[in-house]
């Protein structure tokens, strides 16, 4: 049996995703991390940003994931976001009006919102 960690990606609104996984990659507020089975304890602060989680069968799940923390011990690594989005939830025409409106109104926050969302349906797209 390959090394493997469960996966918790919580919402403020709802659970996300959860799951055995190989390696979770986040942004946190020190840099991108990337979390494999046996790793340090650890508590961070999350970016926005695509979180990308290597599922145990091969696959890829990909969340938009804005603001929150990850927290890992015992192999349970948990990812408690503010706001996520799986990729495949996310509505890539709805998403690319919204950046443009936010260009257009000079909204910076709702920019990399938007530019986020769209980054993880490409990522997901992969």
């Amino acid at each position: 049996m390959a090394a493997e960690l469960h996966v918790e990606l919580v919402a403020a609104d709802r659970s996300v995703w959860s799951g055995e996984a190989t390696l979770v990659v986040a942004r946190t507020t020190s840099g991108d991390i990337g979390v494999m089975p046996g790793h340090q304890p650890l508590l961070g602060v999350l970016e926005s940003g695509p979180v990308t989680i290597r599922t145990t069968d091969g696959g890829t799940v990909v969340a938009a994931v804005h603001g929150g923390f990850i927290s890992f011990a015992d192999n349970k690594l948990s990812v408690l976001a503010e706001i996520a989005e799986l990729a495949d939830e996310i509505d890539i025409a709805r998403a690319e009006r919204a950046l443009e409106r936010a260009k257009s109104d000079a909204d910076a926050s709702a920019e990399r919102r938007a530019e986020i969302r769209l980054a993880a349906t490409a990522a997901g797209n992969r």
